[in-house]
């Protein structure tokens, strides 16, 4: 597995990295670093990643990008989106096993919350 996963925001017209947008994906963790005069740091902790989804329109396949979406666990961004990015589906493969991974290290369980009642599951006793 790779260490590490750097890639730039793109225009969608010929996927050229015109903005200033900067995606670090480590095994550890995902930094989205973006603009220009005032910048601004955005770092998720890969544990609280619980699901990825790969996004790409027609244009997209054309020029060779993808979207990858990050639903996570954290309080600033519950949704991570990493925007026209080259090597998409590499990236969200990545992030599906270096959450796993992470969530195992850390001994993390994800719980659903199914809809059953507490109180009807103590009147059945």
């Amino acid at each position: 597995m790779a260490a590490e996963f750097t890639e730039k925001k793109r225009w969608l017209f010929f996927g050229l990295p015109f903005t200033f947008t900067k995606y670090i994906v480590k095994e550890n963790m995902i930094t989205i670093d973006s603009g220009f005069l005032s910048k601004v740091e955005n770092d998720c902790y890969m544990y609280k990643v619980q699901d990825v989804e790969l996004i790409t329109s027609l244009m997209e396949r054309i020029f060779g990008l993808g979207t990858v979406v990050c639903y996570t666990g954290d309080t600033t961004h519950p949704r991570l989106d990493l925007v026209h990015i080259k090597n998409a589906k590499e990236v969200k493969n990545f992030i599906l096993e270096a959450s796993e991974q992470a969530r195992m290290k850390r001994r993390t369980l994800n719980t659903l919350d199914i809809g059953a009642d507490v109180e009807e599951m103590d009147g059945d006793e």
